[in-house]
């Protein structure tokens, strides 16, 4: 039993035309639906609710649900599609249980499905990727706030993924991990699932007594592309969107325990490499480790000491051929972990069109902290984060402190954050950081922001902020701003927004990237559901993206039309005509030795992509883009391929290649990587990962091989090389080997 303790010119209806031709349970779970009136609205039909019970016997959780306990828990089922007939009833049947006592909670489903060994799963691997496998899952608002939640899903083989979620759904930390226990059967109509999850595992106000907590299920049958719901949900939303979730009542006599988490850790490690700092080089051993103690049920405190991300994977390359810098993702768990607390700036909704996102602007980016400019690792002595509820405010502070290097000093970085609900599902809130030199140099950054995030009417969404940086120096002294408006219904998707950024903001924790400029933007589009065979949705739609000085002269505008086609029961087809602007007021040189010079340019491309299926051993995506580039022309062509072989190994190629033609002289800047993984169970799984870049003349390998020998305890051992490919230079070898114990209390 599996478990896991020149321009062209280009018509955008020619292009799009073009290619588009190539038993009943028993069991109280609140209001019935009413199967004559199939199918249902999710936007307006009442959430489901059921009241907890309490288990009478111990559980033994192996797969199997013959513990005589299971029999007072109600059934919940009537799962309602979210794709690919939003609405209907599920096909596939599924029933769920729940039962909890004072120091567990427990989770059983019979998963339905006449031919359960052509269930999809794609691995067995921590944190698997879910959206190509087969799934059950289960998540948890345990505050019942309608805003931040605890998800669970789980494959049929046992593979466990788990997240956290801030914000309705808005931020999502995917590198959280909870003790859980997990075991899966299958058998001849069905997979089954029992799970038990330690309620110190949880924040949860254990004051209150009884307690009431948002709750949803999900199951996917990925073969059919079958994706359902306990509490429906229409297209555009995922299962931690709580504020529509169901919710479970009578829970009591619970017992949080002391919420005191302890793991330390032991390294031994080599490294060498042109780019290592020199306090790294050679063989090293160390020692340090991370504490969480709940000081409060609604409040937790995160303390690290020598702290260490070595086991985390490299940062992947990416061919950049605009002129403005790239957010690359967070990896580190420490920062990862209750990172939606301290997000302030360009924030998106998911399947919104905003016209900018998190990685255009966000005033706390914790890549600034331990990590030179090219990903390299800094010392980091230690720090603390307290998060969580403090009456009616959620909190954030966050201090830690690096050590030197030869090229950096030491420095401190301190962020404070805190946000209040008002009117139910919005928020406002400020925040304040300052990176602060604890030399004698005396040089500080420092950046204030606050922010209002409002939702109208269900699917109006008003976000609004306004920033300042401030430093010794008047070079890093500066204001941005942003104010929009977002609907997304059934049929109609619209946005607009207005943002200001002028030329010196620099907040020092902060990534921005563009300075002195006015934005405007404005989109629309329909989500059309036209009774057509093999389409599941078209999704046409405008935007302009226009962009000025701050005194109001045109610096650059991107209009597009497009194109989404899906297809049934899944694939997509994207379609894009672009129209560009871009004035330079400085040379740009998107490729060593290739520039373009200062000057004003018109310019237009177009682009197609198309996803298939994910359903079978064997599937990818593919994408060309034709056009000009500045005073040339650029053709990209890209594309990747996945094979699984078994559900326990995948084989993952992808490759880009961008033919630039200038007056300056031509260039092809390629990006290929290679990704192999491998679970010879859900507690012993590796990968390897080499991708080589023309542009940034690197190769990059690492590989991992990870062992969970218990609960949230690891053994890892890591190799990664970086080579520059132009100058033969050996820029970071290093292989590393760490062991973890977790001891909760």
């Amino acid at each position: 039993m599996p478990h896991h303790s020149t321009p062209r010119r280009f018509s955008c209806l020619s292009l799009a035309a073009g290619l588009l031709l190539a038993a009943p349970s028993a069991g109280a779970q609140g209001p019935a639906l009413d199967r004559a009136a199939v199918p249902v609205n999710p936007e307006t039909v009442a959430r489901p609710s059921f009241r907890a019970a309490r288990a009478t016997a111990p559980i033994v959780v192996d797969g199997t649900l013959d513990d005589a306990a299971w029999a007072a828990a109600p059934v919940l089922t009537d799962f309602v599609q979210q794709l690919p007939s939003t609405g209907y009833p599920a096909r596939f049947r599924t029933e769920v249980r729940v039962l909890y006592d004072a120091t567990n909670l427990y989770v059983a489903s019979v998963n339905y499905d006449p031919e359960p060994e052509q269930a999809i799963t794609v691995g067995l691997e921590r944190d698997f990727v879910s959206s190509n496998s087969d799934i059950f899952g289960v998540v948890f608002d345990t505050f019942n706030d309608k805003r931040n939640s605890f998800l669970f899903l789980i494959n049929p083989k046992g593979a466990v993924r788990d997240e956290q979620t801030f914000n309705d759904s808005r931020n999502i930390v995917e590198a959280w991990d909870g003790i859980s226990t997990v075991r899966t059967v299958q058998r001849d109509s069905s997979w089954t699932l029992e799970m038990r999850i330690p309620l110190k595992t949880l924040r949860f106000d254990a004051t209150r007594d009884p307690q009431t907590w948002g709750i949803n299920f999900i199951r996917r049958v990925r073969r059919v592309n079958e994706t359902s719901y306990w509490a429906p949900l229409e297209r555009q939303y995922r299962v931690h969107r709580m504020s529509k979730a169901g919710t479970m009542e009578g829970i009591t006599g619970l017992k949080q325990g002391r919420n005191l988490q302890i793991k330390p850790y032991a390294l031994a490690r080599n490294s060498a490499g042109a780019q290592v700092p020199s306090s790294l080089l050679g063989s090293k051993a160390d020692i340090g480790g991370d504490l969480k103690y709940g000081v409060t049920p609604s409040l937790t405190l995160d303390l690290t000491v020598n702290t260490d991300f070595s086991q985390v994977e490299v940062d992947q390359q990416v061919v950049n051929l605009t002129r403005f810098g790239i957010l690359f993702p967070e990896r580190r768990e420490f920062f990862i972990e209750n990172s939606g607390s301290f997000t302030l700036g360009d924030v998106t909704e998911r399947n919104y069109r905003m016209g900018a996102s998190l990685s255009d602007f966000t005033l706390f980016n914790s890549r600034q902290i331990g990590l030179t400019k090219d990903g390299l690792p800094i010392p980091i002595a230690g720090g603390g984060r307290l998060t969580g509820r403090v009456g009616g405010w959620e909190v954030g502070l966050l201090d830690m402190q690096t050590q030197r290097t030869s090229a950096t000093p030491t420095e401190n970085f301190a962020v404070a954050r805190v946000r209040r609900n008002i009117f139910g599902n919005s928020d406002i809130g400020l925040l304040a950081a300052n990176r602060q030199a604890t030399d004698s140099s005396g040089r500080y950054n420092r950046s204030y922001g606050v922010d209002a995030n409002i939702r109208l009417l269900g699917n109006l969404i008003i976000n609004s902020y306004v920033a300042v940086s401030a430093s010794d120096t008047a070079s890093s002294n500066g204001t941005a701003g942003r104010v929009s408006a977002a609907y997304r219904g059934k049929l109609w998707n619209s946005s607009a927004m207005y943002k200001r950024v002028s030329d010196h903001f620099d907040p020092g924790i902060g990534f921005v990237n563009r300075r002195g400029f006015q934005q405007t933007y404005a989109t629309t589009g329909i989500h059309a559901r036209p009774k057509l065979k093999g389409i599941q949705e078209l999704n046409p739609y405008v935007e302009a993206d226009l962009y000025t000085d701050l005194d109001g002269s045109a610096q650059s505008h991107q209009i597009t039309a497009a194109l989404d086609v899906f297809f049934q029961p899944d694939g997509e087809l994207k379609l894009q005509v672009n129209d560009w602007f871009d004035r330079l007021d400085r040379t740009f040189t998107p490729f060593p030795g290739r520039s373009i010079p200062v000057g004003r340019y018109n310019f237009r491309n177009a682009k197609a992509t198309y996803t298939s299926t994910q359903r079978y051993p064997v599937y990818g995506n593919a994408g060309v883009q034709v056009g000009d580039f500045y005073n040339g022309t650029n053709t990209t062509l890209s594309g990747g391929l996945t094979w699984r072989p078994r559900y326990d190994i995948s084989f993952e190629g992808t490759y880009q290649h961008n033919d630039v033609s200038l007056p300056s002289g031509a260039f092809a800047a390629d990006l290929a990587g290679v990704r192999v993984k491998y679970a010879y169970s859900t507690t012993l799984f590796g990968s390897t990962f080499v991708q080589y870049n023309t542009q940034s003349r690197s190769f990059v390998t690492n590989a991992r091989l990870a062992w969970r020998y218990a609960p949230l305890s690891d053994v890892f051992l890591v190799y990664t090389e970086r080579q520059n490919t132009f100058t033969n230079v050996r820029n970071e070898r290093s292989v590393a080997i760490k062991v973890t114990r977790m001891v909760a209390f």
